[in-house]
């Protein structure tokens, strides 16, 4: 069924304010999506669904919906990943094909005329994932909710608990690629080269004092290093444009913003930055999925401490 394509889509941040009057104009155009989640405890991001989401939201699990099967090889060598393509790429939370995410979408009833709201209750951590992963499907209607469930409850918005209501299978399309993927050999040639690394990682894991996850300790040679957390303001929300960009001037201090390329330890908590600098205005950016984890499964690669 041919989709007509929306006539005012929110492509970065929607306020509480903005999707409430969103699902009161266009309620049959608009899904919502939870995308809680905690490393440490892959099962807390689903539970806290169950007590308390936006009514009518859909839950997207890191694990299960936003990446491919743990274990899944580059190459395709895994038996979950051969009928729809292998992993896009490798680290911790390998990013799925696109057939295979496209088929996901399909399935929870998301359509290529819709605008999707993406939130987490975890400063964008995680919310971030399926707002890239939407636009490298080709879908620019997707906007994270600023200062996500906390500003949302605030604000007296409607919550429900319980499971995610039911909808009608979709036909979701996939279009050409809104956002650039990196590979590790793609980032390793251009070592030394036109490429800026930013680093998402706290800085003692940056520096290499630390490594709590990973086998090895230390940074691509030559990243700079930014926290994602640093995008986000005491009271939730991403900062203003004008001091994102300042405090993104002020880090690549000369280096050209074209060529960024974003990365953390999986690929998860690189997007803060992505986002935060096309909101301070830069062009879109690069990610590096597989980031850290797959950049030191190689003992090949060079790394860099301190």
């Amino acid at each position: 069924m041919a989709t007509t394509p929306l006539t005012a889509a929110y492509t970065t941040l929607i306020t509480v304010t903005q999707l409430q009057a969103l699902q009161q104009s266009s309620p049959q155009q608009v899904m919502v999506f939870d995308c809680s989640f905690d490393l440490t405890k892959p099962a807390a991001g689903a539970e806290q669904f169950a007590q308390a989401h936006i009514a009518g939201a859909v839950y997207a699990n890191l694990d299960k919906d936003l990446s491919a099967p743990h274990g899944a090889l580059s190459h395709g060598q895994s038996i979950a990943a051969t009928d729809l393509g292998p992993p896009a790429s490798g680290g911790r939370h390998p990013l799925p094909s696109r057939e295979r995410f496209a088929v996901w979408l399909s399935q929870v009833g998301f359509r290529n005329d819709m605008q999707a709201v993406v939130y987490d209750r975890n400063g964008v951590n995680y919310a971030g994932r399926l707002w890239w992963m939407l636009k490298w499907a080709g879908h620019d209607a997707v906007a994270v909710l600023d200062g996500g469930l906390q500003a949302w409850q605030a604000a007296g918005g409607a919550v429900e608990a319980g499971e995610p209501a039911s909808h009608f299978q979709s036909n979701f399309e996939l279009r050409p690629a809104l956002r650039t993927l990196k590979t590790a050999s793609e980032v390793q040639q251009a070592l030394g080269a036109q490429q800026t690394v930013i680093d998402a990682r706290a800085p003692a894991r940056y520096r290499g004092e630390v490594e709590p996850l990973d086998p090895v300790a230390g940074h691509i040679p030559g990243a700079l290093n930014r926290p994602f957390t640093t995008n986000i303001g005491p009271d939730g929300r991403f900062k203003p444009a004008a001091e994102l960009r300042a405090e993104f001037e002020a880090l690549l201090a000369g280096h050209d913003p074209q060529t960024v390329v974003h990365q953390c330890g999986s690929g998860v908590s690189a997007l803060p930055n992505l986002m935060a600098m096309e909101i301070a205005g830069y062009a879109p950016t690069a990610l590096f999925a597989g980031s850290w984890s797959e950049w030191c499964s190689d003992p090949s690669r060079p790394v860099e401490r301190g």
